[in-house]
């Protein structure tokens, strides 16, 4: 079956929008209508006029969607597609941490789930987060979560002392600084980019700190040739798309390896989301209440990056 001819009439004939992360496989990223990161993809998805979202990414990103959309039918092609960041910080165990500070602003990273969400005053991604800290006023008390690694970055640009959950994608923490001391050895010419999510010995050495999008405009105005990539290896097609004269080495965990794959972003193929499209299903619910609550502190991240443009 030729399924990016199947998916695209299907998509034509029930007016659905694709929308994919950076760090989808290729073939997803190349007949996505939208291909951005957390920030771009939430408001692409807040402003779209489709009567389906197709969300290729993982589980959070797609029920972001949905509550920027509650009348909208919105699908994820593997419901499996989780997030180790987001498993890292369940509903309970949340609302307990926060109870011990009753007096804290709080500030949820976009990779959190729905109900996280409910619990939550403002949402950020790695885009915005710095922007959003700063629009708290300095009298007010923060916790952050669910990333401790975005966090303390967060922390050390804004000069805030925010209460940091303890959580973390394996993706970006499994990166060790002992890898890429060896392959800047290795790659003397090259510079360290790297993903806020990523350990503080690691973005101390790097040459650029950003998101997935920030990653790519530097990459698009730098005037050098060969970069090591600290993030997940789906940005590279995008990169290479970019500047196909220049070179990119992705770091990984270990020299045996030269690829840093997230296992649930990978979950979603063309054929997934062939049938996902054909068949309606799965498809992302949630209640009400839960729609509402967690649309509050989504809502307010948006209205504070459009006035920060």
């Amino acid at each position: 079956m030729n399924y990016p001819k199947e998916i695209l009439a299907l998509k034509k004939q029930k007016n659905a929008v694709i929308l994919a992360h950076f760090y989808q496989i290729p073939e997803i990223q190349d007949i996505a209508d939208y291909v951005e990161d957390s920030l771009g993809l939430s408001q692409k998805a807040a402003n779209t006029e489709a009567n389906i979202i197709v969300f290729c990414g993982v589980k959070f990103m797609a029920e972001t969607a949905k509550i920027l959309n509650p009348e909208k039918k919105v699908l994820l092609p593997d419901m499996n597609a989780g997030c180790s960041l987001a498993d890292s910080c369940t509903y309970d165990d949340f609302k307990k941490f926060k109870e011990k500070y009753p007096d804290h602003v709080v500030v949820s990273y976009i990779n959190c789930s729905a109900e996280v969400k409910t619990l939550s005053d403002i949402i950020c991604t790695s885009g915005n987060a710095v922007k959003i800290v700063n629009s708290i006023p300095p009298d007010k008390k923060i916790l952050f979560a669910p990333d401790k690694n975005l966090g303390a970055f967060i922390n050390k640009l804004t000069g805030r002392n925010m209460v940091l959950w303890d959580g973390t994608c394996k993706v970006h923490d499994i990166l060790k600084q002992e890898e890429i001391i060896r392959l800047k050895i290795q790659h003397k010419d090259a510079k360290l980019i790297a993903h806020p999510e990523c350990q503080a010995t690691i973005l101390e050495m790097a040459d650029f700190i950003g998101s997935t999008a920030a990653m790519l405009k530097f990459i698009d105005n730098d005037e050098s040739k060969k970069y090591i990539v600290a993030t997940e290896s789906g940005i590279i097609h995008q990169m290479k798309k970019i500047a196909p004269e220049k070179q990119f080495i992705i770091a990984s965990s270990d020299k045996t390896c030269s690829c840093n794959d997230c296992e649930y972003m990978k979950l979603n193929t063309l054929e997934k989301l062939y049938d996902c499209l054909k068949n309606e299903k799965p498809e992302i619910t949630l209640d009400r209440q839960t729609i509402k609550k967690a649309g509050k502190p989504l809502f307010k991240m948006l209205e504070i990056s459009a006035l920060s443009k």
